[in-house]
C-alpha cells in the first residue's frame, strides 16, 4: 500500500501518471471517494502515463469512455448502476476479458463483481485543494 498527499489537480495527475507506469494489461482499478475528490483528475494522469492521445473527461453520461494508448484504457462511471442487469448493459464483463486497463468510478456499486486482484485507489479530500491518495494492490504498489 502506498499513500500520497497532493495539493492540486496537476499533482494528482502526476501521481497517477507515475502509477500508470506500473500497470499491465488486464489491471482493474477501483476508485473510492466522493464527488469532487479528484477521480477524473487521477484518470487524466493515468491516461497521460499510458500515452493516451486526446482529452479525458468524466463518463457520467456515457457510462464508459474508451481511450487508446500504450494499453487501452476504459473509464467507467458506475454511479447509476444498481442491478446486475445494469452492469451487464455497460458491457463491463466483456471489457474484463480484452487485455485493457479498467478505471472504475463509484466502484462501491459493483464491489461484488470486481475481480479479486482489483487495485484500489482511494481519494480523500483533506481541504479545498489537498487530497490523500491511497493505492492498494499487489506487490507493485
Amino acid at each position: 500500500m502506498k499513500q500520497f498527499i497532493t495539493h492540486s489537480p496537476s499533482e494528482t495527475e502526476q501521481v497517477a501518471s507515475q502509477f500508470a507506469q506500473k500497470l499491465k494489461p488486464g489491471d482493474v482499478i477501483a476508485y473510492r471517494g466522493g464527488l469532487g475528490v479528484g477521480k477524473t483528475a487521477f484518470t487524466r494522469g493515468l491516461a497521460e502515463g499510458l500515452q493516451v492521445i486526446g482529452e479525458v473527461s468524466s463518463p457520467t453520461f456515457s457510462l464508459v469512455n474508451e481511450y487508446q494508448g500504450k494499453i487501452p484504457l476504459y473509464h467507467f462511471d458506475m454511479y447509476r448502476i444498481n442491478t446486475l442487469d445494469d452492469l451487464y448493459f455497460t458491457g463491463f464483463f466483456d471489457y474484463l476479458e480484452n487485455g485493457s486497463i479498467l478505471a472504475i468510478e463509484w466502484s462501491e456499486n459493483i464491489a461484488n463483481y470486481l475481480p479479486e486482484n482489483t487495485i484500489t485507489v482511494e481519494l480523500k479530500r483533506l481541504d479545498e485543494t489537498t487530497r490523500e491518495i491511497t493505492i492498494d494492490g499487489d506487490e507493485r504498489f
